[in-house]
């Protein structure tokens, strides 16, 4: 378990304020006083009256659980109750989400960290975002397709019970990627954007179990410099197509995609995220940092509203994650089968017929901190950006703090925490007395620990990795 400075909330002591008031508001949170959703001139006079300076907002996702705090905030009202007047409009992919956000086609979006990082770093979109909310901690898988399971399965180790020991190290995948090199066909990954978390933690897996998985050029979005495993883009939502049709043999993806696999007898969900890197973010809420500073109302009514949403979706141990899931199953949101949804976002994970595990830590929104922005996270992002040559050159410790600090931003995020505190409607228990910084107590599936104050040390410390100084050029690392 990760623990935060400070802090005391348990995954099962729910904020009661919060119940309260949820309970208190009407049937439907956000309803008006008859008990029927708020209707928009009802939602005006509130926006009017707290002086927010955007009451008609349109977001961006893209079919992914983590788009779940969005739309329990749209859906159980709460995005009404704080005086906006939210649209979510679903993207086709991660660049055309971002393009949406930076080009001002959207106001803010269900984003990767590693867009609004990348942008921060130097070598990402050209327009400043900010993320002053972490959407979810821990959702994503890897996958192999059944041709590559069932080559490896005779040589996984089993436990008493019959089913495979996990976590499993990607060396098992050594003989496969041979024999398809000896046999001319390259071994190939998908994951769903070059910086997103998915690349990330698949590239970490992979160079654990001693496997290569390429670096990057300077201005290169491929990043299969020195590769053994090539990996390449797909969106999320075609990931299970794209294995069956043999282009990929395998991929990392969030929810239900894995569990899509499962349901459709495709492929096989090998590991999930928290048994590769420990505890890592996945998406955050992002918008231009110009946005934020002309609409700051706007921005904390937008955070009051997902911090709630949040909170509700991680009450008593997850109990309303079923009334989430018939949320998201809905074709305008995820679209997915409840059953396939269900199968990761209740504490459990599929990973196979009759192999249904206790995830405890998987798909995490409110708990262990999950919505806090720590500049932590941002900071490990930041050193896989650097590990794989994302970012070029070594960079000294304070420029990982600096570039963390001007794009995560905690103090926006507190501020709406205490206004929730003060309205009774949040415990102050449940949020962190924090300095950014995480404490990481789960062990990467290395053994590498992650120091957030030494990151330069920590990105030159694996064995597969760039190291202080090295480049990277069509050569090779140099």
């Amino acid at each position: 378990m990760n623990k935060v400075r400070g802090n005391k909330f348990d995954r099962r002591g729910i904020v009661a304020a919060m119940l309260a008031a949820s309970v208190l508001s009407g049937s439907l949170v956000g309803c008006g006083k008859s008990g029927t959703p708020a209707t928009g001139g009802e939602i005006a006079k509130i926006a009017a009256e707290k002086g927010i300076e955007r009451s008609n907002l349109k977001l961006g996702f893209i079919k992914l659980t983590d788009i779940a705090p969005l739309v329990v905030a749209k859906e159980k009202g709460f995005f009404a109750e704080e005086g906006l007047n939210v649209t979510l409009e679903p993207q086709a992919n991660w660049k055309v989400l971002l393009d949406g956000v930076t080009g001002g086609q959207l106001d803010g979006a269900h984003m990767l960290a590693g867009q609004v990082l990348a942008a921060g770093a130097g070598f990402g979109a050209k327009v400043p975002l900010v993320a002053p909310f972490s959407l979810d901690i821990n959702g994503k898988g890897v996958t192999i397709s059944n041709r590559v399971y069932g080559l490896i399965a005779p040589t996984l180790p089993k436990g008493p019970d019959g089913k495979v020991v996990h976590p499993v190290s990607a060396s098992v995948l050594k003989p496969v990627i041979a024999a398809d090199k000896a046999a001319g066909k390259p071994f190939k990954m998908g994951m769903v954007f070059p910086v997103s978390t998915h690349n990330y933690v698949l590239r970490y897996w992979l160079a654990a179990g001693g496997i290569k998985p390429g670096y990057y050029l300077a201005g290169d979005t491929a990043g299969v410099t020195g590769a053994e495993v090539q990996l390449s883009v797909t969106p999320p939502p075609q990931m299970p197509a794209t294995l069956e049709a043999g282009t990929i043999n395998g991929y990392s993806v969030g929810e239900p995609w894995n569990q899509a696999s499962v349901a459709k007898k495709i492929g096989v969900p090998i590991i999930v995220d928290p048994d590769i890197a420990g505890t890592t973010g996945d998406k955050v809420f992002g918008l231009t940092a110009d946005f934020a500073a002309k609409n700051p109302k706007t921005v904390q009514a937008l955070l009051r509203a997902l911090i709630r949403a949040s909170i509700w979706l991680d009450a008593e141990g997850g109990k309303n994650r079923a009334e989430a899931v018939k949320m998201l199953a809905l074709p305008k949101y995820v679209g997915a089968d409840e059953k396939v949804l269900m199968a990761s976002m209740t504490g459990k994970f599929t990973f196979g017929e009759g192999d249904t595990r206790d995830t405890p830590e998987f798909n995490l929104f409110f708990d262990q901190q999950a919505s806090y922005p720590f500049y932590s996270d941002a900071i490990w992002y930041l050193t896989q950006m650097r590990r794989w040559g994302q970012i070029g050159e070594s960079k000294p410790d304070q420029w990982y703090l600096d570039t963390a600090k001007a794009v995560y931003r905690p103090d926006l995020y507190t501020a709406a925490a205490k206004s929730l505190v003060a309205d009774g409607k949040a415990d102050a228990a449940a949020f962190p007395d924090s300095d950014g910084f995480r404490i990481y107590t789960r062990k990467a599936i290395d053994g590498v620990a992650f120091d957030a104050h030494k990151p330069a040390a920590y990105a030159a410390s694996f064995a597969i990795g760039l190291k202080d100084g090295q480049t990277v050029t069509p050569a090779g690392v140099k």
